[in-house]
């Protein structure tokens, strides 16, 4: 992984004296909380409903095992014990006092990690592909470039005040685990006709209020103007992106309001301008930026089957938390953060420390996060996995839920966030207290149940197979239901299947979308595929029925 230089430490230790400064001259009453909200959220601090929140950036969800266990004192000594892991790689911390958040970040600062950028109108958290570098169907590491990316972005100095947050995600796979479709820039890695590696380019995809998938606006961009193109994007954007109202703010409704074409054409006569200036990325620079993530020396081993013989418990947990390496001998093993009766993404300091001891032994010395609000151990020999699962059910890590309905995308809510209108945890656990048949999941197959406490969509409610909004009516929780979304590269916005529905109804509802797939899908159909074939009518027609 990527190793911070000279600049890098200056840049950070001093970005921390900095908000220390500030942060005893607010708490002196020198500086109001108008004066003092721009700087707390350049640096990752929220006021939520109980207390402040620091969101730590972790770049194209990359961890390192001292990152973790650092992770885990934090959790210690200054919050309640545990972390939460968020759909942006990013970690959150639910219950830091204020004047001890320059502490943790100085500590971050020992371990090459800070929480610059990670909120704000700038450029948040490049995020990739949670299996970059050993995906079997991936074109090439995606990774490389996001470190280029962050360096490019952090505190450039034109785009630290944009209209509203900008959030890119690379991948370089089509399968798309970056969910890069719903980005207001989304750069899938390919090659061009003679074999050089390049980018498709989408720009203007997007959640929130106004959910939008992504339009490409170049086909293939050589990669030594990445960094130019970039610019070129977020220099219109700068300019012709609105300021007067924080819901038309962001790049999606500039590119609808000005039209694809149109906003594909100032971009290139932008570009134009800029794209063979310094911003030219030398292939020396590429090949500098790729020693950093250079593939393990991985050993000479054959696949083999290591269900056999074993207990029902590891088998089921083998098929539905590993995945294929592009070693033979190898797998990737997803560590599941959804362990019933705990909010999704949530992990104590104790299993953070663990997840690190055993990172160090069985794997690459790594850790990584995903969208998904789960951790992967990307390089684990096949002989291990056994001792792996063992180790990680001691953790309390071993849900093997993967993929399944249980693995529910969920954003923290009511019960933290200052912004929503309803809870998601609660819901959460009682999806997973009716849903409680391992069997009757993994006969349903792939299901994303995807979360959301209000419009912002931090839990990408409208790109879950199942989505779940929380509205407010007059005072009271209901939930507004979606089907037939989809972040992948098949990316899709959800329908509404109907009027919202009580809080204690939220449940029985799926129940009953669940019976209408099992009744009518074909052999091997998924529930995304049957709501692309019949659409929402019989799902409709089932919640809704007169004699309900």
């Amino acid at each position: 992984m990527y190793r911070y230089d000279t600049l890098d430490h200056t840049l950070v230790a001093e970005r921390v004296a900095q908000f220390r400064d500030q942060t005893q001259r607010f708490l002196a009453g020198q500086l109001s909380e108008d004066e003092f909200k721009p700087l707390r959220l350049r640096n990752g601090l929220y006021i939520q409903t109980h207390a402040p929140m620091l969101r730590v950036a972790v770049p194209y969800g990359l961890l390192s095992t001292r990152q973790v266990r650092m992770l885990a004192h934090l959790a210690r000594k200054y919050d309640r014990g545990y972390g939460h892991f968020t759909t942006r790689q990013n970690i959150q911390y639910n219950w830091p006092k204020l004047e001890e958040v320059p502490d943790m970040l100085a500590d971050l600062a020992t371990v090459e990690m800070h929480a610059i950028q990670t909120s704000g109108n700038c450029i948040r958290n490049t995020t990739a592909d949670h299996f970059a570098g050993i995906a079997p169907d991936e074109i090439d590491d995606p990774r490389p470039y996001c470190e280029i990316i962050r360096q490019w972005s952090t505190l450039h100095p034109e785009f630290n005040y944009l209209p509203r947050k900008f959030k890119i995600a690379v991948t370089g796979s089509p399968a798309d685990r970056a969910a890069s479709q719903v980005h207001d820039i989304g750069l899938h890695l390919r090659r061009g006709p003679d074999g050089q590696t390049g980018f498709e380019v989408l720009v203007g995809g997007g959640l929130g209020r106004t959910p939008i998938i992504g339009k490409v606006i170049r086909d293939f961009l050589p990669r030594e103007h990445l960094l130019s193109y970039l610019e070129a994007v977020l220099r219109v954007y700068n300019r012709a992106g609105r300021r007067d109202n924080i819901y038309k703010a962001r790049i999606k409704i500039l590119v609808k309001a000005m039209g694809e074409e149109a906003f594909r054409a100032a971009v290139e006569q932008e570009w134009a301008l800029i794209r063979d200036t310094a911003l030219l990325l030398d292939p020396t620079e590429i090949d500098r930026m790729r020693k950093y993530f250079r593939p393990l020396p991985y050993e000479k081993l054959p696949d083999i089957d290591v269900t056999v013989g074993r207990e029902a418990a590891f088998v089921a947990w083998y098929r539905h938390n590993t995945r294929a390496h592009k070693v033979s001998g190898y797998r990737a093993v997803m560590v599941s953060l959804k362990t019933p009766g705990i909010a999704p993404g949530d992990m104590t300091a104790e299993q953070m420390d663990g997840l690190a001891d055993l990172a160090d032994l069985i794997s690459s010395g790594e850790v990584r996060s995903t969208h998904d609000q789960n951790l992967v151990l990307g390089d684990v020999r096949q002989q291990d996995l056994y001792e792996t699962w063992q180790r990680l059910t001691a953790l309390g890590l071993a849900t093997a839920n993967i993929g399944t309905l249980a693995d529910m995308i969920c954003c923290p809510g009511l019960d933290f966030c200052s912004l929503a209108n309803a809870s998601s945890i609660s819901i959460a656990h009682q999806i997973t207290e009716r849903f409680s048949d391992i069997d009757y999941l993994y006969d349903l197959g792939p299901l994303e149940i995807k979360m959301s406490g209000c419009m912002n969509a931090c839990g990408h409610h409208h790109v879950g197979h199942i989505g779940i909004l929380g509205v407010d009516k007059h005072g009271e929780e209901w939930y507004q239901i979606t089907i037939g979304g989809s972040a992948s590269g098949d990316s899709s916005l959800g329908d509404v299947i109907g009027p919202s529905v009580a809080k204690l109804e939220v449940a029985n509802t799926l129940a009953m979308l669940l019976d209408v797939y099992v009744s009518i899908r074909e052999e091997d159909e998924t529930f995304l595929q049957v709501v692309r074939r019949v659409g929402v009518t019989p799902f409709r027609e089932r919640v809704y029925a007169p004699s309900r």
